[in-house]
């Protein structure tokens, strides 16, 4: 850790958010003195403070550590970076297009890994008025459904929560350069061959 990068970062990041260091001291439970030695880097943070620190300054605690905001490598406008996370107390389906510390009822969400669809989870897709239109022979039952299927174009995305209750069915738009991902509740998420619509 370079006290004098983590100082600095303290101060940009407090004064962009308007605030004065004795308002940033009482607000993680120091003297303004505290955040002045920080700022100039006469000392650092004691550790059990950089949560509350991070979350006032609207910052990573990895990022304070580090002493700089590393910002996202650009994609060129493309979503090929998009993961999807579930949270499993609430099934929230929360998508991102880069890292991100995503979390959800308390918990904190990883990404889903991606596998090939297999035979089990294989997807008909038919035209329908320039949509695609969805069929499946996946049991649709409350311990072992689908849960949401979703397509991936350039620069957008689409999701369809599905549930147990339901038909084998769902209707997404046609996207350019779309890839289809369907998400079991027992086998994980799954990437479909390129999907052409049978008219």
């Amino acid at each position: 850790m370079d006290v004098r990068r983590t100082g600095e970062l303290i101060r940009s990041l407090r004064e962009e958010r308007g605030l004065t260091q004795l308002q940033l001291a009482q607000l993680v439970g120091v003297g303004d003195k505290a955040v002045s030695k920080w700022e100039r880097g006469g000392g650092c943070p004691d550790v059990s403070l950089l949560p509350a620190l991070a979350e006032e300054l609207g910052a990573t605690v990895e990022a304070l550590l580090a002493g700089s905001l590393s910002p996202d490598e650009l994609q060129g406008g493309t979503m090929r970076r998009t993961a999807f996370r579930v949270c499993p107390s609430c099934g929230n389906i929360i998508t991102t297009t880069g890292d991100a510390d995503v979390s959800c009822c308390g918990r904190k969400l990883g990404p889903l890994p991606v596998q090939a669809a297999d035979d089990a989870h294989a997807v008909r897709v038919e035209d329908a008025e320039g949509d695609w239109y969805l069929t499946f022979d996946h049991p649709m039952e409350k311990a072992h459904s689908l849960g949401f299927a979703a397509v991936v174009g350039y620069d957008r995305l689409a999701v369809e929560k599905l549930y147990p209750e339901q038909g084998g069915e769902a209707r997404l738009p046609h996207l350019p350069g779309g890839t289809l991902y369907t998400w079991c509740t027992e086998h994980g998420l799954m990437r479909h061959p390129a999907a052409r619509p049978r008219r």
